[in-house]
């Protein structure tokens, strides 16, 4: 019977560590932080910028053109983002971005303190250019409802 009992521990063990090593959690961004606006335009100087910043804090991860193949690629779980992928970047908000930089979340370290803003917006527009996806509208604000507060009528139709 004790057999039987540490057999079926062991599984379960085994089984909790296999299904957490499959599982990749999605990053959670306030939704404050999702409607937050690049206050740097595009341009070649910002651009620029952000090259050099890249190429020194982000390359050996993602990649020279952010494929998420650089060479330190391989020794992390999860990978890199492929920062090339118009169909996942597209749907993202310079806000979200700019929070993923800023925050991190293992294995990607945090760059609050090792970069200042402007450094952080600079790079939220190099990775748009990888994907050569333009920035989607942020996401509605919602107003909360106020009691007694009347709400527009809509135009009559003629």
């Amino acid at each position: 019977m004790r057999k039987l009992l540490l057999a079926c521990t062991l599984g379960l063990i085994f089984l909790s560590i296999g299904f957490a090593a499959f599982q990749k959690p999605n990053w959670t961004v306030p939704d404050e932080e999702k409607q937050r606006k690049n206050p740097i335009a595009p341009s070649e100087a910002a651009l620029g910028a952000a090259k050099q910043v890249f190429a020194e804090q982000c390359a050996n991860c993602h990649g020279d053109s952010g494929k998420g193949d650089g060479p330190d690629a391989m020794m992390y779980d999860p990978g890199p983002a492929d920062l090339t992928d118009v169909s996942h970047m597209s749907k993202m908000t310079d806000g979200e971005i700019y929070y993923q930089i800023t925050e991190g979340r293992k294995p990607m370290p945090s760059f609050k303190k090792r970069l200042s803003e402007e450094q952080r917006w600079q790079l939220v527009l190099l990775v748009r250019s990888f994907a050569g996806a333009p920035a989607p509208p942020p996401p509605p604000t919602k107003k909360p409802d106020v009691p007694g507060e009347k709400k527009p009528e809509p135009p009559a139709k003629p």
